[in-house]
This record gives structure tokens, sequence and C-alpha cells, in this order.
């Protein structure tokens, strides 16, 4: 097989290979695992590389599935598992990458895959919070690295990575560690005083010079990093409407991009910003335009038929943060970040398989939206053998919800049988019950709804049913007179809202924006606040995520950014936050295993 160029999987720069096997005869993936001759294996295991490289993931899988370890030599099996840690990074999988890397004897991998190995640990360790192992794994990496451009990438990819840690951490660490570690751990500490004491870091820089002559970061990448550390471009556009039906949408994201912008780090050069109204003009034009003003890096458009259009008729020459997400869309380029149903679902499907649930029921509004969610929840329960055992819809201008919880918990078959009974046996006493085998309830619904649901289900006998709701139960400020019928359900929501870890860029520091709109546009806010950030961390972004407004965001192979959400439970009418990042087990999806339904306009959760 021959290499051809080049492409991103996860932070690694990896071969595509162009190869007849990338698209194997159906019959392959059918068959049981087998007893092959050796040279059967390497075809396949050729051609299962190249499924991943091409970012055919599931396809990958199933044909590593027909291969039986007990049958492979022991350099045949390291390779086969570090494919499916490959295949399970590019899911989020990474605990079970990890537990995959550990079965690998590295020392037996040829040196491409050595690289692969290392790269792949370490972006795993990366997503399981083990930054100093991460780093570890990158200094490995180095060695083996011949690319000057790639070991600088790799050196400003430790240097992120040890950012992450407090200075107290980095400091004990830095006491025990020797040679090059210990030299990563003072560097990144001098990157911490540079923030407080700029005065100071050019003296205590030659002294870390002197302590480390020959350390790796004494190269192009130590000459560059005052400069490269903030990696905002000089020059962004933004493309938003600025009438019609998504004004106000706008103007809330517009909000956001706008406080992050003026609370950006002094320190840093600011960018100039110009905004271009999408009504105007077409977006092709539009991004025309910006180029040809000199914009660096586009944010926007936000309309999903803006962006198709674009990814349509433009080579993307700089890069571009479209502001909804195209099921299916995928340009060099072009990133898509939304506030997605996908990962409201995801998120709370998460939290629920990590308290023990397995059956569940589904209450939800009967409209377009409504079925969306509902095929997305019934995609992810089923793919970890769980059950949606039944789905109720209810009218949004009902105030009586009486009937579709009836039906949900299989009340009125109950009663039905009851009446059928009193007609043999008039005397009969007979007391309706719910169903048995349910063992939580997903919702979807927002606060007003679920205030008039919620005291429904405890009436019907589901007082003990646990109820998981997706972000829209909450409207963003506690009201705990309210919200007293919320309590015990638990949902998953943007950090912004609840607070939590926000600094200058918080909810209660920005109350003098965010009051100016309704409640049910404050997830947009949070969303500009991220937009903005975002364009410092779109080259980083598939190796950390960001901690940001709207989640924890990371970067799927589609060019999708996910959010991770928090959690939390109604207590007392106030949301409390749940912390689950350690234990809950990790039900990411690819891009190719989500439902293929239009994802929902980001405005879902307007009123």
């Amino acid at each position: 097989m021959q290499s051809v160029n080049s492409d991103r999987f996860q932070g690694q720069t990896v071969p595509i290979i162009q190869d007849p096997l990338i698209n194997p005869a159906p019959p392959l993936y059918q068959q049981p695992a087998q007893k092959l001759p050796p040279e059967q294996i390497q075809l396949q295991l050729q051609a299962i590389a190249a499924l991943i490289q091409a970012g055919n993931n599931n396809a990958a899988q199933k044909f590593a599935e027909t291969l039986d370890p007990a049958t492979m030599s022991a350099q045949q099996r390291d390779q086969l598992n570090l494919f499916y840690a490959q295949i399970m990074l590019s899911a989020g999988e990474a605990e079970q990458a990890l537990n995959r890397l550990e079965l690998i004897q590295a020392q037996q991998l040829s040196p491409d895959n050595k690289i692969k190995y290392f790269q792949s640990q370490a972006f795993a360790f990366s997503l399981t919070g083990h930054l100093l192992n991460s780093v570890r794994s990158r200094i490995e990496l180095s060695k083996l690295l011949s690319s000057p451009d790639e070991r600088d990438e790799n050196q400003a990819t430790i240097l992120e990575t040890l950012s992450l840690m407090p200075e107290s951490a980095l400091n004990d660490q830095s006491h025990t560690a020797t040679d090059v570690l210990a030299g990563w751990l003072s560097l990144a500490g001098l990157l911490k005083l540079k923030e407080r004491d700029p005065v100071s870091f050019d003296l205590e820089l030659a002294k870390w010079r002197e302590t480390f002559p020959g350390h790796p970061a004494n190269s192009y990448l130590l000459k560059n990093m005052a400069d490269n550390m903030t990696n905002h471009p000089g020059s962004i556009a933004v493309l938003l409407p600025e009438s019609g039906t998504f004004a106000q949408t706008s103007k809330a994201i517009r909000a956001g991009i706008m406080a992050a912008y003026t609370h950006q780090d002094s320190n840093a050069a600011k960018p100039a910003i110009r905004f271009y109204d999408t009504e105007y003009s077409t977006a092709v034009a539009l991004y025309n335009q910006a180029v040809s003003d000199g914009a660096e890096l586009i944010i926007g458009p936000l309309r999903k038929d803006r962006i198709q259009s674009l990814a349509d008729s433009v080579v993307f020459d700089i890069p571009v943060l479209a502001l909804n997400h195209i099921e299916g869309l995928q340009k060099n380029n072009l990133y898509q970040f939304s506030l997605s149903p996908m990962d409201d679902v995801d998120q709370i499907t998460r939290k629920a398989l990590h308290d023990g649930h397995q059956k569940a029921l589904l209450l939800l509004p009967e409209s377009t939206q409504g079925k969306r969610i509902a095929d997305y929840f019934t995609e992810y329960w089923q793919e970890f053998d769980h059950s949606i055992l039944e789905s109720q819809t209810y009218n949004r201008k009902d105030t009586d919800f009486s009937s579709a919880i009836k039906k949900l918990l299989n009340f009125d078959e109950s009663e039905n049988r009851y009446n059928r009974l009193r007609q043999l046996i008039p005397s009969v006493k007979f007391t309706p019950r719910r169903r048995q085998d349910a063992d939580v309830i997903l919702l979807s619904a927002y606060g007003n709804e679920a205030r008039l649901i919620n005291p429904q289900l405890h009436y019907y006998q589901a007082a003990n049913l646990p109820v998981y709701a997706l972000p829209a139960i909450y409207t963003g400020q506690p009201n705990p007179s309210l919200d007293q019928d919320l309590n015990k359900i638990t949902f998953c929501d943007t950090p912004w809202l609840l607070d939590s870890d926000q600094g200058k860029l918080s909810m209660s520091a920005l109350q003098d924006i965010w009051r100016q709109f309704p409640n049910s546009y404050l997830r947009l806010i949070a969303m500009g606040i991220d937009a903005y950030n975002l364009i410092a961390q779109l080259d980083k972004i598939d190796v950390i995520p960001y901690t940001g407004a709207t989640g924890t965001l990371s970067l799927m192979f589609d060019g999708r950014i996910k959010r991770e959400l928090v959690c939390a439970r109604f207590t007392e009418g106030r949301p409390e936050i749940i912390d689950i990042s350690k234990n809950s087990p990790n039900t990411s999806f690819t891009h190719e295993d989500r439902p293929t339904q239009e994802a929902l306009p980001i405005i879902e959760y307007a009123d």
C-alpha cells in the first residue's frame, strides 16, 4: 500500500492509504472470526488501517471483529489492539482505549505504529484527566518524530497540557521529576509566572536555559513562545443576520461574543473584529468580502442553508467556525459549533446509565422536535442494549397531562381491567397500579410544563420513579418558589447557567448583558462567549478539550464541536450540581453512529 498524503486523526498526523481493501467485499464483514493464514491476517490488518485512516471507523471495527486474536502472532495482536484503541478514541471512549493500549508491547511495534501508539496514549490520558501521564507519552513521542514541524507541534501540546495543571502541582512534581520531564514542568511554571509578572519572566527564562541547556524546548517553539501561546488571529469576521427570524438569536450570540472580546486577557493582543449582515448579501459573497478585508478567521454563518451554500461554493482558505450543525457535512477548515440536542441526549443518557438505569419510559412533546429527540434517545439506549419500553407524547397547549402519563405508566390498562372486572363482580375492590417494569422516565419539557407533569407523575404512583430531563426544563435562573415542583428531577445543562467556575465571564458577572434578553436566549449568550474563545483553541481542541461556558468542548473527527455538560438535580427548588466526570461510563458516539435526522435549530429552547 502507498501513502499519498496526510490527514489528522484526533491530533495525530497519519498517512491516508489508498488501497482496494478500503472497500472490502461485503461477505468479509459477515464472516465469523476464523483461523487464517498469516499473510491473509496481515492483509486484513492493512485493510483495517486503511479504513481507520479514511475515517470509516464503524467498518474498521466490524472488520476487526472478524479476526481471532488466538490465531495471530504477538506482533499482530499488538497491531490489532492499537487499531481498537484508535477506533475507541474516535468515539471518545478513552478509558476503553487505555485498556487496549495496556495490552501492547510498545517496544515490539514498528516505528510508524510506535508513533501512533504514543499519540493515542497521550490523547487518551488527556481525555481521562491524567495530564502528567499524557505529557510523559508525548515526551516519548518526541523521540520518534523526524519532522521539525511535528516536533514543534508536539512540544506546544506538552506546554498546553501542563498549563491545565495548577502551579502548586507543577512545583511539587518538578522536585521529584528528572531530566526532560523536570524541564517541561519548570518551563510550564515559568509561563504561569509570565501571566503574573511578565517583567521577571525574561530573567527566569534565562536561568531556565542555564539549568536545562540541552532541553528539547530550546528550539523554534521556545524562541517564539511569547507570541504563540495566545493564538487569536489578527482579524476576525462575524457573519450573523441583523434582521429577520433569527435576528434576536443573532443578537444574543453577538452579546456573548462581545463580552468575551471585552474581557479578553489584557496581556494578549486583541484582534480586529468586523460584523457582516447575512440578510444583506449571500454567505458566499460575504465570505469573499471578509477574506478581501483581511479576515484570518470567520465566525458564522448561523442559518444552516447559509452554511450549506458556503460549503458547496467555497474552498475554505481560512478557518470557519459555523454556528450550527449539518449532519454529514464535513470539509477541511470548517468547524461546526451549535447547541445540538445530540449532546443534550448524550449527556443525560450517560448520567442515567451511570446511575444504573436500563429500562426507560420516554415522555416528550408532540412535535417534529419531539420526534427527533425520541429518535436520538432510542438510538443511544439501544446502542448499550438497554430499552426504551414506551414513548408517549403530550400536547404543549394542555395543562392536564394525565392522559399521556396514564398511557405511559399503563395506568389506563389497569383501569380498563378494573372496569371489565367490575362488570363481572360489581362489589369487587380494586386499586389501579402503574407498570413495574420501568426504572426511569426520560423527559423533554420546558419548565412550565414540567412543573405540571412532575406532580401528576406522583399522583399516578410514579413518585419513586426517577425523572431525567433535557436542559430546557431549567429557565436559567433559580426560582425556588416555582421550581419546588421540579424537586428530584435530574438534568444536564450549560455550565454558564449554573454559574460554575466561569470567572469574569460568569453569569453573575455579566448580569447587565443577559438581563436584556428573555430566559430562553441565555444559552445563546454562553454560545457566543465560547464562539469567541474557541478561535484560540481550534488548533489544539482535538488534543486538549476546552472548558467553556457551554460545556467541555472537544472536536469530533467530522469537524463538529461536541459539548460535555454539567449535571444537576433540583433540591428545594434549586439546581444543585452533580459531579459525574470521574465515574460515569463514556457513552459518546461517532458521527456515523448518530441518527440521520437533521439537527435542531439552535433556538430549540425558545418558548
